[in-house]
């Protein structure tokens, strides 16, 4: 049975080419074993590749929408002509017998040379580095051409080779026994593996896959206002294909690690202080440090619990425009656990002269409690 291209990608069957290599690049994200250590996605990974192989080859994909699967093993009575008899396998071995031998074999060799997977990378980053941008050393092991073939993937002095199998067509013909009598099917090449070349001797570095695996350093420019999850875009510098092939992109995923004094939300930064009672009642002046700078701001007398200062444009800068955030001072106003003689002397002869009995006060909740609606106004 054929296998599910469509769904192994999670496109309908009449998906663009733009639909499909935009679900094989968020598939491919999911599951790439730099990502994903689990086993299971590594055999998910390669399901993903060959899907995209078929699918983003019109005659492969042609194959696949008459019933067919262009990366199913040779079958039938053997190589070359006719000559073994084998059983039917399947809608593509019909359409052959109806448009023959000479369409069949139009599909071709499939090339050596494919396009590489793209990567990517998690970056962790200080509040200070997202909110102004810095020039990042990161270190990515990926897939890199083979210095020593230069991706042709033989050894040095030889060429590739014509497939005596196949002939170079990259594809077997078979005869099967049908209910329509004897059919010609077409199949990839066993040999070559459909390429419609083989490698005599292969180079001793990559062998013959034209590219291997190395970990280099780059340097990453992270803007100015970027947030945690968002993403940076390094054009080719993913994985190179097979044979060579073009590199795909790496993803540089930006994580900010949290802030012991500051907690952000979009481009506006969030921090609490907490003041005396006293203070919240009588006024003072604080002294804020901001990301870049020291801004001072003034607590007006009658200050009540969880009110906010609003320091208009000391938060993040925008990632696309001018100007910044705003940072908010959410202010926690402290009442004191212990009193000494003296205060409590005080603070009782303070409640007496705004009116407010102590016994009458501890009925409803407490000494304190009834301060702070004193300090509210009630």
């Amino acid at each position: 049975m054929a296998r599910d291209y469509y769904g192994i990608l999670g496109v309908a069957r009449d998906a663009s080419d733009d639909e499909i290599k935009r679900a094989y690049r968020k598939l491919a994200r999911q599951f790439h074993p730099d990502v994903n250590p689990d086993p299971a996605a590594a055999e998910k990974f390669k399901e993903i590749n060959a899907a995209y192989e078929v699918l983003s080859d019109d005659q492969k994909r042609q194959i696949v929408d008459l019933g067919g699967d262009p990366l199913a093993p040779g079958g039938g009575g053997g190589p070359g002509g006719p000559g073994g008899a084998g059983p039917f396998v399947g809608f593509q071995d019909i359409m052959d017998a109806f448009f023959g031998a000479a369409g069949a074999g139009a599909r071709g060799p499939r090339p050596r040379t494919r396009p590489g997977a793209d990567a990517i990378l998690r970056l962790e980053l200080d509040l200070l580095e997202t909110a102004f941008g810095v020039e990042a050393p990161i270190t990515v092991d990926t897939a890199v051409l083979c210095t020593t073939c230069s991706g042709a993937g033989t050894a040095a002095g030889t060429h590739l080779a014509t497939c005596e199998t196949c002939g170079g067509r990259g594809e077997v013909q078979s005869v099967q026994r049908t209910f329509l009598g004897q059919v010609v099917s077409s199949r990839p090449c066993t040999v070559c593996q459909g390429y419609g070349t083989v490698i005599p001797h292969a180079c001793p570095t990559c062998a013959g896959d034209g590219r291997v695996r190395t970990r280099r350093s780059l340097t990453v420019k992270i803007p100015a206002g970027v947030e945690d999850g968002m993403r940076i875009r390094l054009a080719q510098q993913g994985e190179v294909g097979p044979g060579g092939g073009t590199a795909g992109d790496l993803y540089v995923e930006i994580h900010e690690r949290p802030h012991d004094v500051y907690s952000r939300k979009g481009d506006d930064l969030h921090c609490r202080v907490t003041v005396p009672m006293t203070a919240a009642a009588l006024g003072t002046r604080l002294t804020i440090k901001t990301l870049d700078s020291e801004e001072t701001v003034d607590v007006k007398p009658g200050t009540q619990p969880n009110s906010t200062l609003r320091l208009r444009a000391r938060g993040v800068p925008h990632l696309r425009g001018a100007g910044r955030g705003d940072l908010y001072v959410h202010l926690d106003v402290r009442t004191p656990t212990k009193l000494s003689g003296d205060q409590e002397k005080a603070l009782r002869e303070f409640s007496r002269s705004r009116g407010e009995e102590v016994a009458e006060l501890t009925k409803q909740g407490g000494f304190f409690s009834r301060m702070r609606d004193a300090f509210n106004g009630h």
